[in-house]
């Protein structure tokens, strides 16, 4: 009996489509919010049988894989988006020459990344565990492995919900839900590092929260805990509005139609046209080589060229120098450092040049080309005005436009991440750059497809 790769691909367990073309968004809204609560349900249920949590420290990793180590989901996005990434690569260098154009293409491609995923899901909760990062009490450790893939699958399948019946993809959603959670907490939490509530004792009580902490540093006379506080702060908001002004720069092609003479509409290009997805990818490269490098060092007991780390944080090895500091604290605490200034070159170009070749090949892969973009212009019965109605005249000049705004994009969201990184927002730049731009793109999606089904209130909210 012969092997056949695609009848394995194409019968994989999957969530049904809807029956409807297009969902209304009452529909899309509950089952958005449905994968919402469970997400956060999941995040905290403890994980049975668990002796001791090595990765609870690892907080930029929890944002980046939208997770929280020691709970039932603590491979977070993680296996999704290591498959993602490393299939990418695969097609992009042409190693697997997969037509992603095609519904058959799109499908086997589709079909690839979900056994990526189910292969991360098995390997990551045995690293996870074995490795010592999730140490299993004596005689719980298959039980504890156990756990971890019902988590990772249920992830997985909550992700394939979001996609065909809510809003966005799960990914996107376990981001911006963990971000925000963490966003909250990093402005009202009133519990401080010892566990003690400071609102019962604010001027002796450390707290966490930066608004309590500014309070608190006012009623102690501490001006610097004041001003590290205020630029938190402050510097969280300048991303926002740097990364919403970002999203609205775009080129806009001229296009007629085809049947109505005299009338124009113009086709947008947005600068950032890999859209949110190549930091998503390179957060997680980044994420990933921590998390390995920390459950290395310790399984072995020594560091690895990967990296050295102290309380959760890389101190040395390529861990470290692909992170991103917070310079904007260090000179404000005078302790700005010359390894700090040249880890901040390092991790600035890492998320450039990375981004940049996530972008390229992301829209190498997912129909996002000249040609795609050229067939859904004249299924639109548009053209451009003054050239005849050729697919292949429409490709050339996208091909002006779209190549050079992935790789600039790709160049400028990379530097975007990294320069949010370093100027020590409430948390990790990134993480708030992918939530913004996702959060934006969500509020985009909502107002175009779903001006007229929405509630009034809503409507009136959106705009």
């Amino acid at each position: 009996m012969s092997f056949d790769i695609k009848s394995i691909l194409y019968n994989l367990p999957e969530v049904k489509k809807p029956s409807e073309k297009k969902l209304d968004f009452n529909k899309k809204l509950k089952w958005t919010l449905i994968i919402l609560a469970a997400f956060f349900i999941l995040a905290n249920i403890p994980l049975y049988g668990l002796s001791s949590n090595a990765l609870q420290q690892l907080e930029f990793l929890q944002l980046v894989f939208a997770t929280q180590f020691g709970s039932l989901i603590s491979l977070g996005i993680g296996p999704i988006v290591m498959s993602s990434i490393i299939l990418q690569l695969l097609v992009g260098s042409g190693i697997f020459s997969i037509d992603t154009k095609t519904p058959e293409g799109k499908r086997y491609f589709q079909g690839l990344q979900k056994i990526g995923v189910i292969f991360f899901i098995i390997f990551e909760a045995m690293v996870y565990v074995l490795m010592g990062g999730l140490q299993a009490t004596p005689g719980f450790t298959g039980i504890l492995i156990f756990q971890l893939v019902l988590g990772g699958f249920a992830i997985m399948f909550m992700d394939e919900v979001a996609q065909k019946w809510g809003f966005g993809s799960g990914v996107s959603l376990f981001i911006v839900a963990a971000v925000s959670w963490e966003l909250f907490t990093a402005l009202f939490q009133f519990i401080g590092p010892t566990g003690e509530n400071c609102l019962f004792d604010l001027g002796n009580t450390p707290c966490s929260g930066n608004i309590f902490v500014i309070i608190q540093s006012v009623i102690n006379g501490s001006p610097t805990d004041a001003l590290s506080a205020i630029s938190a702060i402050l510097f969280t908001v300048i991303i926002f509005l740097a990364v919403v002004w970002a999203q609205n720069l775009k080129v806009e092609i001229p296009l007629t139609y085809e049947r109505i003479r005299g009338y124009s509409v113009k086709w947008p290009l947005a600068f950032f046209y890999a859209s949110v997805l190549p930091v998503i990818l390179v957060s997680a490269l980044a994420a990933n080589i921590q998390l390995f490098g920390s459950l290395l060092q310790n399984w072995l007991g020594h560091p690895t060229f990967l990296g050295s780390f102290s309380q959760g944080r890389p101190i040395s090895g390529l861990s470290f120098w692909i992170s991103g500091s917070n310079l904007i604290e260090a000179i404000i605490r005078g302790s700005l450092q010359s390894n700090l200034i040249i880890q901040a070159v390092v991790n600035l170009l890492f998320y450039t040049i990375f981004s940049a070749i996530f972008a390229v090949f992301w829209v190498k892969t997912s129909g996002m080309d000249e040609s795609s973009q050229a067939r859904n212009i004249l299924s639109n019965n548009l053209q451009l005005p003054g050239f005849r109605k050729d697919p292949r005249v429409l490709e050339s000049i996208l091909k002006r436009y779209i190549m050079p705004l992935t790789i600039m994009g790709g160049l400028a969201i990379g530097a975007l991440a990294a320069i949010a990184n370093l100027l020590g927002a409430l948390t990790s730049g990134t993480a708030i750059l992918l939530a913004v731009m996702i959060m934006y793109q969500l509020y985009q999606s909502v107002a175009q497809q779903h001006a007229l089904d929405m509630h009034p209130a809503l409507r009136k909210f959106i705009g």
